[in-house]
């Protein structure tokens, strides 16, 4: 047999046998499944019947748990209810008891505002009888008294100011003179204790200054030919020369005291030269104001030396020293400055404050004078202007402004410097003051006095330090002497310019005068 053939026929007879196979196959399954469909079935009927059974028992036992847990909720529902309503009753038994008490204070109130009501009218009726009584009484006593009411309001009105017045001028005087006791007795230890210790002297400087001379023939050659030396002289250094008869000396005449110390000094110079030209005459004029400005400068360093006190302006301590040729009634006016500058710190240590303020706004209180010559107006305002020019503290140029009084004094420095003014310009022989100045004073002084009703006389006495005034007895009541004396000081205070202090004595007298005959 061919091999093809063979193989051929074992392929188709393995199909064939591959086909029987598998539907012999598929019937046996069959019948397998259907068997196990069969039991699946069955076990799904049991498995609904357990199921249900389960089911119908789980319903049960939940229908008891929530008729338990329901019985319980209304149970607890009821209990809170009742509870609730226990606490409703409570409340309205409070309420109607609150009810209660409040319409026994209004039935209370009720009864006090007709007592009250009856009260008022009865008090009104009482007031009614006490005017009508008021008006006869009154009546009856305008008839015992012959004044009507208002007339007597008036007496009593007098009687009252009267009586005031009195009461006012006795407290014044106790309140005067305890704090006059307490304020002097300190005030004097303070001003004692710093007078003791500031023991500085005085010389009288004036406006002229005398040259001496060798002989008289220096005269001539300071007069010159024509006249040129002297006209040289006078243009250069802006000085009037007073060459009279005085034997061996020239007057120089200047109110710029820098001016007449510097051709003070060019004469000398001149004269020991013994060269006298205009060529010579502006060579030490030259080397005289150099000199000066040299002693200028010392001058201010020595003040600002003594007076313990340091970073002041390079220009206001050449001010200073332009004061050493500057006087103020005969006194000069830097010595003056340090002494004021001593003062004020030797008070304020008294008083507990710092003293290096105070001996500062002393040193630099007339600083003003240092160029009163040369720019209008008075020393205090141009003193003010250069201190805030060169950045001195608002204390010090306030104490500059304040010191004669032109504004009020608004610190403790400010009112020691001027005590210390007023202490050092009024100290025996400080100043001089010509006798025109001070006849006028002491006229000034009696007519202010004299220009207050009741005044009868005033007298100017002790060098106007004391104003004694007698007065019109039947005019000035004792009582009204105290009120007097502060108005006439407040006034003198005002009108009348003076150096220290004024004493006002009041002085009232009574007289009876009769004669036996």
């Amino acid at each position: 047999m061919d091999p093809i053939l063979a193989i051929f026929l074992i392929i188709v007879i393995s199909v064939i046998v591959g086909v029987c196979a598998f539907f012999a196959g598929v019937q046996y399954r069959k019948k397998v499944g259907e068997s196990k469909i069969g039991s699946a079935e069955d076990e799904a009927k049991r498995l609904v019947e357990e199921a249900q059974r389960e089911a119908e028992a789980a319903k049960k036992e939940a229908l008891v748990e929530g008729k338990d847990e329901a019985h319980k909720l209304i149970t607890t529902a009821e209990r809170e209810i009742a509870d609730r309503r226990k606490e409703m009753q409570r409340q309205e038994r409070r309420i109607q008891q609150k009810e209660e008490s409040v319409e026994r204070k209004l039935d209370s109130l009720d009864k006090k505002e007709e007592a009250v009501v009856q009260k008022n009218k009865a008090a009104e009726n009482r007031l009614a009888e006490a005017e009508t009584i008021k008006r006869s009484q009154l009546e009856v006593l305008e008839k015992i008294s012959g004044l009507t009411s208002d007339q007597a309001k008036a007496y009593i009105i007098n009687s009252l100011d009267n009586e005031l017045v009195h009461e006012k001028a006795v407290k014044i005087m106790d309140f005067e003179q305890k704090t006059r006791e307490e304020s002097e007795k300190k005030a004097r230890e303070i001003i004692s204790l710093a007078i003791q210790r500031v023991a500085a002297d005085h010389v009288s400087e004036s406006t002229v200054s005398v040259v001496p001379l060798p002989n008289d023939e220096m005269k001539g050659r300071i007069i010159g030919r024509e006249g040129r030396n002297i006209r040289a002289i006078e243009t250069l250094t802006g000085v009037d020369l007073i060459i009279d008869d005085t034997p061996e000396a020239i007057t120089l005449s200047c109110f710029e005291p820098v001016k007449r110390e510097t051709a003070r000094l060019t004469l000398e110079k001149l004269i020991a030269d013994g060269r006298i030209h205009p060529a010579r005459i502006e060579e030490m004029y030259e080397k005289a104001k150099r000199e000066i400005d040299q002693m200028i400068k010392s001058e201010g360093e020595r003040a600002i030396i003594e007076a313990g006190i340091n970073n002041i302006h390079p220009e206001l301590v050449r001010l200073l020293g332009r004061l050493h040729f500057r006087t103020s009634y005969g006194q000069n006016v830097l010595d003056h400055s340090l002494e004021v500058a001593y003062l004020a710190g030797i008070m304020a240590s008294e008083l507990g404050l710092e003293p290096t303020m105070a001996r500062r706004a002393g040193l630099l209180h007339d600083i003003g004078k240092a160029l009163d010559h040369e720019i209008e107006g008075s020393h205090i305002e141009i003193g003010v202007d250069v201190a805030r020019k060169y950045k001195e503290s608002e204390i010090v140029v306030h104490a500059i402004h304040a010191h004669h009084g032109d504004v009020e004094a608004k610190t403790i420095i400010a009112c020691l410097v001027q005590a210390a003014d007023a202490i050092s310009a009024a100290r025996p022989g400080a100043r001089r003051e010509n006798l025109e100045n001070y006849i006028k004073r002491l006229e000034k002084l009696e007519e202010v006095a004299s220009s207050f009703e009741g005044v009868e006389r005033s007298f100017a006495i002790q060098a106007g330090r004391e104003v004694r005034i007698i007065v019109k007895p039947d005019v000035i009541k004792d009582d009204e002497m105290i009120l007097l004396a502060r108005d006439i000081c407040k006034k003198i205070e005002e009108e009348v310019e003076y150096p220290g202090q004024i004493k006002v004595n009041i002085i009232r007298e009574s007289r009876a005068i009769e004669y036996a005959k």
